[in-house]
């Protein structure tokens, strides 16, 4: 999957009340199906005392992987709801979780469906929306004679990379996945083969 995706820039958190039910939206980045299952389980445990808190997250593994859940509101009237706003948005390795302080008046299906797709909409909305490339890390260790070689390749390909100056020098490269190849071959033909290049 190396098409460029729609994610969230950062976490996000907005809250409204309906009825007297308070509905909290919490929304994250979630770089796989465990980084979206910790937040939810974080979200959980930061507000055990709720009445509900409902998850639904989208992460990109080769298929898309989809799954939410109504957290023991009436079927369909939850979890779908909330996965829509993130399927509509056409988001991509992002979770997000609706937690509901029950007022004592019942919202009905349809309330509790525009009330958690609201609860969706607002998180997202205060995390704000980004495109991004999926990239991949690679390790670059070279002698020192090869390091501004190196060097000066991530710098003129504009990686992002740190470097480790110690016996040899090691570079840790985020690369954008459909530019790895190329810069790998970049750097094996600049030091004629004597950079060791690892995936990370």
């Amino acid at each position: 999957m190396t098409d460029s995706y729609r994610t969230l820039a950062g976490r996000g958190q907005d809250a409204f009340e309906i009825r007297g039910s308070e509905f909290i939206g919490h929304a994250a980045p979630a770089r796989d199906v465990e980084a979206a299952e910790a937040f939810v389980a974080e979200i959980r445990e930061a507000y055990a005392d709720a009445t509900h808190n409902v998850p639904a997250y989208r992460v990109r593994t080769d298929p898309l992987t989809e799954w939410s859940s109504d957290d023991a509101e009436p079927s369909g009237s939850a979890g779908k709801p909330a996965l829509n706003v993130l399927q509509g948005e056409e988001l991509e390795n992002v979770v997000a979780v609706v937690t509901r302080y029950y007022g004592g008046t019942k919202l009905g299906v349809g309330g509790l469906a525009r009330a958690y797709s609201q609860g969706v909409k607002i998180a997202i909305e205060d995390a704000g929306i980004v495109e991004r490339r999926p990239h991949e890390s690679v390790s670059i260790t070279v002698e020192y004679d090869d390091s501004g070689t190196v060097r000066g390749i991530l710098e003129s390909e504009g990686v992002e990379f740190d470097a480790d100056y110690e016996a040899d020098v090691s570079f840790d490269v985020r690369v954008p996945v459909e530019d790895a190849d190329g810069l790998r071959d970049r750097i094996r033909s600049a030091t004629s083969g004597r950079a060791v290049i690892e995936d990370r």
